[in-house]
């Protein structure tokens, strides 16, 4: 199975060790899912977005060329052959006010355009869009917040589900939907960051093509 993973945090997946002043939990999360998923025979695709100095800015010509079906960055370009290559998606980052940095929002802008990712039918009944990603079988968020699981879930209305599985995948039509949340990580003992790592790593090592139509499912 090729699994795709899309790094958001400005240290790269450079920071993943923990040096101080050069560490990010994000990208010790992704590693972990890198390792997991290697070790399990999958093949891992990584988008680091900060690395890739990826710019999150709709242009002028970019949207005249996305309500015509085309694409004139290469990058973006890039990002689609390979998102259309993907069985599985994961995108990792960390929550700033209360929603994805802005290079994830702008991955969701950029790279899904219509006519090349999804279609839009219309004169359909009910939802008019239609998944043009015959691999993809699932998309994972695996997100790191200072602020407390249940306050998010609960007080803020857990705004990135609504963003990226309601308002974006599952829109598309992708049934197998899963938030991994690690809240308060700053909170956490060395042990119990070490223990996140490792049962991030199996879980994706765990990791199998997935034909379930069960939506959303939290951790």
């Amino acid at each position: 199975m090729r699994v795709l993973i899309v790094l958001d945090h400005p240290y790269t997946l450079a920071s993943a060790d923990n040096i101080p002043h050069n560490r990010s939990f994000t990208a010790a999360i992704t590693a972990a899912a890198v390792r997991g998923a290697t070790a399990a025979g999958h093949e891992v695709d990584l988008i680091d977005l900060a690395a890739d100095e990826f710019s999150p800015v709709m242009t002028r010509q970019d949207l005249v060329a996305w309500r015509q079906s085309a694409v004139v960055d290469p990058q973006v370009r890039d990002y689609q052959h390979r998102l259309l290559a993907a069985d599985h998606l994961v995108f990792a980052f960390p929550v700033w006010w209360e929603a994805m940095p802005a290079a994830t929002k702008g991955f969701l802008d950029r790279v899904l355009t219509k006519g090349v990712v999804f279609a839009e039918l219309p004169e359909a009944k009910g939802n008019p869009f239609r998944n043009l990603m015959p691999r993809l079988q699932g998309v994972t968020v695996l997100s790191v917040m200072t602020t407390p699981d249940r306050a998010y879930r609960w007080w803020y209305r857990d705004p990135l589900t609504k963003i990226l599985f309601k308002g974006t995948f599952g829109k598309i039509g992708i049934k197998s939907l899963r938030w991994i949340n690690f809240d308060r990580v700053a909170d956490k003992t060395p042990d119990q960051r070490q223990q996140m790592l490792r049962d991030t790593e199996k879980r994706f090592s765990a990791l199998a093509p997935t034909h379930s139509s069960g939506g959303t499912a939290p951790r």
